[in-house]
């Protein structure tokens, strides 16, 4: 027989998330250093792959250009910005399993591009906030789809953190904030959580650690 813990959880449990946590690390960690070896590229090359792959609204290229301009940015300072919330917030997706952080990004990563095609402005629109605002957004709903306290215990400690952030899907004068990214992004975010909440049976009681 094996004992539990006193958390409640199990010694396997203890080990998967260990596990999930290592390879978020990983993950994360290995895709924001190829963001910052795209920079490099760039620059070098005057950051001419913005003009070729960065995302042009309402236009048959553009919709390519959906899968690549979130790995480009407008300059180090721009990629500096998005760097944390992006890992961090992505850490925390990929702690509830491959799975459901493959579809939160993918939602996002679509949601932020679709939108941006559709009623972004003339301009040439690239960088990861999309993906950021979407990770965030999946975060904050889905404790209070799968009901369970923990979880909503996270949200509502990353939004006295980070709420502010969701002002950027709101319009803006600014012309070098692309609101539609952000909006398309935590548009997308919500609606991963929402596909991936458990079934009414599977519903994971409220003692279960946020994963």
């Amino acid at each position: 027989m094996v004992l539990g813990r006193p958390d409640g959880s199990s010694p396997e449990t203890r080990e998967s998330l260990a596990a999930r946590a290592r390879g978020g690390l990983l993950f994360m960690g290995g895709f924001v250093a190829l963001l910052y070896a795209i920079e490099f590229v760039n620059t070098l090359m005057l950051h001419g792959l913005n003009r070729t792959f960065g995302l042009r609204s309402r236009t048959f290229d553009g919709v390519l250009d959906i899968l690549t301009f979130p790995l480009l940015h407008a300059n180090l300072n721009h990629l500096l910005s998005n760097t944390l919330p992006l890992l961090i917030f992505g850490f925390l997706v990929f702690l509830a399993g491959l799975r459901v952080f493959i579809t939160a990004l993918a939602f996002s990563w679509l949601g932020s591009g679709l939108t941006v095609w559709l009623i972004g402005g003339g301009s040439v629109t690239v960088g990861a906030s999309g993906l950021v605002f979407g990770l965030f957004a999946f975060l904050l709903v889905r404790g209070f789809f799968n009901r369970n306290w923990w979880q909503i215990l996270l949200s509502i400690v990353l939004f006295m953190a980070y709420g502010g952030i969701l002002f950027g899907v709101l319009p803006t004068v600014m012309g070098f904030i692309s609101w539609q990214a952000h909006l398309g992004g935590a548009i997308g975010g919500v609606v991963a959580a929402i596909l991936l909440r458990p079934k009414p049976r599977d519903t994971p009681s409220s003692s279960r650690f946020p994963v």
